[in-house]
């Protein structure tokens, strides 16, 4: 469970570094200002956004789910205004950084195997059936 954790706080906090480095607008002072942001991004994303998502539900199912990252967005913009060594410039920066987060998350949450959902194929394995002797089951009418 602690791995787990670490492992997707490291992930986290890679996809942040390089929003950093793609986004003009979102800057961090130092690289401890960068692990706290990126764990109270996670902390955020983990327990707030599920709620945001069930009050603006309409919105997200009108926008076929687009309006997540805007409540993502919203999250980072936050998160820049609450930890001092780290910077969102703005809603733009916050909305492209929250999108560059997004996809290297998803890619690196898949690639390590740490993402919240699996595809597991199970092969049925072919049972011969013993052979059938006319004796089906019986319908009373």
């Amino acid at each position: 469970m602690a791995v787990v954790f670490l492992q997707r706080w490291a992930i986290n906090t890679l996809a942040m570094l390089v929003a950093t480095h793609v986004v003009p607008g979102i800057e961090y002072d130092s690289a401890g200002g960068l692990l706290v942001a990126s764990l109270l991004f996670g902390i955020l994303i983990t327990f707030l956004r599920p709620l945001l998502f069930l009050l603006t539900l309409p919105l997200v199912v009108v926008t076929l789910g687009l309006f997540v990252l805007i409540i993502n967005a919203g999250l980072l913009y936050l998160v820049g205004s609450l930890v001092k060594g780290f910077k969102v410039g703005g809603f733009w920066p916050a909305f492209w950084g929250a999108l560059i987060i997004s996809i290297i998350s998803l890619v690196l949450n898949t690639l390590t195997g740490t993402g919240e959902s699996r595809v597991r194929v199970r092969r049925k394995v072919a049972t011969e059936k013993p052979p059938s002797d006319g004796d089906g089951p019986v319908i009373d009418v």
